[in-house]
C-alpha cells in the first residue's frame, strides 16, 4: 500500500478498474454479455451505426470476470508504477488512455475488416500500452531502470503476445494497437532531462 501512495494515478486506475467491476458484477453479472454491453462494453456495430463511439474509452475500465480483471491488474501494478515514477502523473495517465483507446480502434478496425464482430472489453489494450511504452523508457535510459531491463520487458510483452494468440476469445488487436500506441505515445511525451558535465 505505501507503495500506491507514492504512485497515485496507478493506484486511482486500479481502484477505478475494481469499483466498476464489483457495481457491474453486482447489477447483472460481469459474465453476462448483454449486460457487459449495456455498461459499456464495446461493439463495433453500435459503434458504427449508432455513433457510440464512447465505448472506445467505456469498454477499457469493463472485465470479463475476476481471472481477466486479476490478470490485468497484476501486470499494470508491477509496469505502471515504475512508469508513473519517470514519466510523472499526466504523461502516465495520458499513455494509458491514448494506448487504450488506440488499441480499441485498430480492434474496430479489423472488425469492419472481418465483419466478424464480437463484444469486446478490458483494460489490456491500455496495459500494453504501458508495456510499450516502458520498452522505449528502458530504451532512452540504455536498456536498465531501477530493478527492470528492457530484456525482461521484452520477454513479458513477447510472452503476453503469445499467449493471446494462443487464447481463445482474446483481442489481440487491442494487445498489438495497445503496445504500438503506447510506444509511439511515449516518444512523443517523455524526454528525459540531459545532464550535462561542466567542467569548472
Amino acid at each position: 500500500m505505501e507503495e500506491l501512495k507514492k504512485e497515485p494515478m496507478t493506484a486511482a486506475l486500479i481502484l477505478v478498474n475494481i469499483l466498476v467491476f464489483l457495481l457491474v458484477d453486482f447489477t447483472g453479472g460481469t459474465q453476462n454479455t448483454m449486460h457487459m454491453v449495456d455498461c459499456g462494453a464495446s461493439y463495433t456495430p453500435l459503434i458504427i451505426e449508432d455513433g457510440q463511439y464512447y465505448r472506445l474509452f467505456t469498454c477499457m475500465f469493463l472485465h470479463f470476470g475476476m481471472a481477466h480483471l486479476a490478470n490485468n491488474m497484476l501486470v499494470f501494478f508491477v509496469l505502471g508504477q515504475r512508469l508513473e515514477r519517470v514519466a510523472g502523473k499526466v504523461r502516465f495517465l495520458l499513455i494509458y488512455l491514448l494506448g487504450g483507446i488506440g488499441g480499441n480502434l485498430l480492434s474496430l478496425y479489423l472488425d469492419l475488416q472481418s465483419q466478424d464482430y464480437a463484444v469486446s472489453a478490458g483494460a489490456s489494450g491500455a496495459v500494453f500500452a504501458v508495456m510499450g511504452a516502458m520498452i522505449y523508457v528502458l530504451l532512452r535510459h540504455k536498456g536498465r531502470l531501477e530493478d527492470l531491463s528492457v530484456r525482461q520487458i521484452i520477454i513479458m510483452a513477447a510472452f503476453s503476445l503469445y499467449f493471446g494468440f494462443t487464447s481463445s476469445g482474446v483481442d489481440n488487436a487491442a494487445h498489438v494497437g495497445g503496445m504500438v500506441c503506447g510506444f509511439a505515445a511515449a516518444v512523443l511525451l517523455y524526454h528525459p532531462r540531459k545532464i550535462r558535465n561542466i567542467e569548472p
